[in-house]
């Protein structure tokens, strides 16, 4: 009787709800964990679609179908060769696990849709972006660095307080700053009922009534650091997030975003992260993106006139300035045909321009008219001297015109030194 029960296949811990539809193949329909699958909800939000939490919800509500068949419940397990459906609409290719660093505006709400119509960040980033979900969130007067990723189980593990990431603000506050109480935040602190945890703060100065501070916390609850600090009295009028564990906000401008580099998150996040996330550092780029910082309106179509110029600003103001110098550069090359070696490269050549084109030339540069080009160009013997005729004309020396244009023009032409001329009494 025993080895009966014991040959027989075990049922689905979570339960799976009704059988399979009729026909479904074994290869397409939802498959258990032992069998190598993984929870539909994982799989929702390591396609970037949504968190797990969020992603349970669409599948009760009936926005999540499995091959065809309208899931009822989250218990399913899914494998690679299984066909997923939101809204009717298949979810992108799972693609390597990646990580952004935007910095975040105030007056913008930390996610996906507001039912108030607010604007969100997801409205100002650009849209050569892959489908992101942010590592927790901002309030809307907040500013500063928010992490975003494509892999929901990334976001889930670095959101846990028992992560242990420091998450460090730079808070300005109104009213009186007791250095006393700052450090006792270090013991935690209890406010309405709500206990937070130990808080790093210090005073890094004082501006009449208004001080700035320093957090670091661990923990993130909601409204954390304004709780705390209007329980020892002071108004936080602004609220700056600088840092996330090991990523830096540094010199990010505000509504930019820079990816980090693969190997880079690979080091930050750890071997212990890493296969707490279930991170895939193996699956191919679906959507590249530049490692450099951008922001939306970088990438938005130029206005363009009817003779289509384009209209739009310079955005990188250094490196033009770093263009424009070595252009001015190419203009001060006297020799013909190559470019004033800087010591930085090999000199290229360069396309010199006519004489009648627009131009500075330095000090001593003379351009080469098309005449004497072919009278050097020409055997010794042919090179005759120009001849010039002075028919008609009474030609005087030199001294005898100057001399007679002093006696036309008495007293010009003539320098006063002091002490020249007679004394006075």
């Amino acid at each position: 009787m025993k080895s009966k029960k014991n040959n027989q296949r075990p049922k689905n811990a979570g339960g799976r709800g009704p059988k399979n539809p009729a026909g479904a193949k074994t290869s397409s329909t939802p498959t258990q964990a032992s069998e190598g699958g993984e929870r539909i909800a994982k799989r929702l939000a390591r396609a970037g679609i949504a968190s797990r939490r969020d992603a349970e919800a669409m599948i009760e509500a009936g926005r999540v179908a499995v091959n065809g068949n309208v899931l009822k419940t989250p218990a399913f397990n899914v494998r690679s060769a299984d066909r997923i459906a939101v809204d009717g609409k298949p979810i992108p290719e799972i693609e390597r696990t990646r990580l952004f660093l935007f910095h975040k505006p105030a007056g913008v709400v930390t996610t996906t849709r507001d039912p108030e119509g607010r604007k969100t960040i997801f409205d100002i980033l650009p849209s050569s972006l892959p489908r992101l979900i942010s590592v927790g969130r901002l309030d809307i007067n907040t500013e500063g660095l928010v992490l975003l990723t494509n892999d929901g189980g990334l976001a889930r593990i670095l959101e846990l307080p028992s992560t242990g990431w420091l998450r460090r603000y730079r808070v300005r506050v109104h009213g009186h700053v007791d250095p006393v109480k700052l450090g006792e935040l270090e013991e935690g602190i209890a406010v309405d009922g709500v206990f937070y945890g130990a808080i790093e703060a210090t005073l890094d100065r004082k501006q009449g009534s208004n001080a700035w501070l320093t957090l670091g916390l661990r923990e993130g609850k909601n409204r954390e650091v304004k709780n705390i600090l209007g329980a020892l009295g002071l108004e936080v009028t602004r609220l700056i997030r600088v840092s996330y564990g090991p990523f830096q906000l540094g010199e990010l401008a505000e509504g930019a975003v820079q990816e980090i580099k693969g190997r880079m998150l690979r080091d930050q996040l750890g071997q212990r992260l890493v296969e707490a996330a279930g991170a895939n550092f193996d699956a191919p780029i679906t959507t590249p993106f530049a490692n450099k910082p951008i922001r939306a309106d970088t990438q938005r179509k130029a206005e363009r006139d009817p003779e289509g110029e384009d209209k739009r600003k310079p955005l990188n103001r250094k490196r033009q300035r770093e263009e424009k110098r070595e252009e001015v550069r190419d203009r001060l090359q006297t020799k013909p045909g190559t470019r004033q070696g800087d010591g930085k490269g090999p000199s290229r050549p360069v396309q010199r321009r006519s004489r009648a084109s627009n131009v500075w030339m330095a000090p001593g540069a003379r351009p080469v008219g098309k005449k004497r080009a072919e009278e050097e160009t020409r055997p010794a013997d042919e090179k005759t001297a120009p001849k010039r005729s002075f028919a008609g004309k009474d030609r005087k020396p030199r001294e005898e015109n100057r001399k007679g244009a002093a006696e036309r023009r008495p007293g010009r032409g003539k320098i006063h030194r002091p002490g020249s001329g007679p004394k006075r009494s």
